[in-house]
């Protein structure tokens, strides 16, 4: 049976993101959610680096432009942040897109938007 990939991490990630919803339901802004995260994962002592700009390449030259990430969490895990009413393929093409380019191992979307509950999904960049 395949290890997850930093299970342990993306556990403690998620708790927290469950915690923000818990407390602001859904409907705010997307930069709501990650002030209220980054205060849960300092309480949780969870190391994160937010609006981290990222190098990308293309043909192995820099470009100009910068990815930044919403969070990188633990050095490894990109959290990508989203407050809409339904994760959709885009989203998640987003995220791969940004996994490949940055060589993240694991990357994590979280959408606060949707009525029912928070939503996640976890990532491993294609191979």
């Amino acid at each position: 049976m395949a290890e997850i990939v930093l299970k342990d991490e993306s556990y403690a990630i998620v708790g927290a993101c469950f915690e923000v919803y818990n407390e602001l339901g859904c409907g705010f802004l997307e930069a709501v959610y990650q002030e209220a995260l980054q205060l849960e994962l300092g309480a949780k002592q969870i190391p994160y680096v937010p609006q981290s700009p990222l190098q990308i390449h293309y043909k192995g030259q820099p470009l100009i432009q910068a990815y930044r990430a919403d969070l990188i969490c633990y050095g490894s895990v990109l959290v990508e942040l989203k407050a809409v009413s339904y994760i959709n393929d885009d989203h998640r093409a987003q995220l791969l897109n940004y996994l490949h380019a940055t060589k993240m191992p694991l990357g994590l979307l979280i959408n606060f938007g949707h009525s029912k509950g928070l939503q996640h999904e976890r990532f491993l960049p294609r191979t």
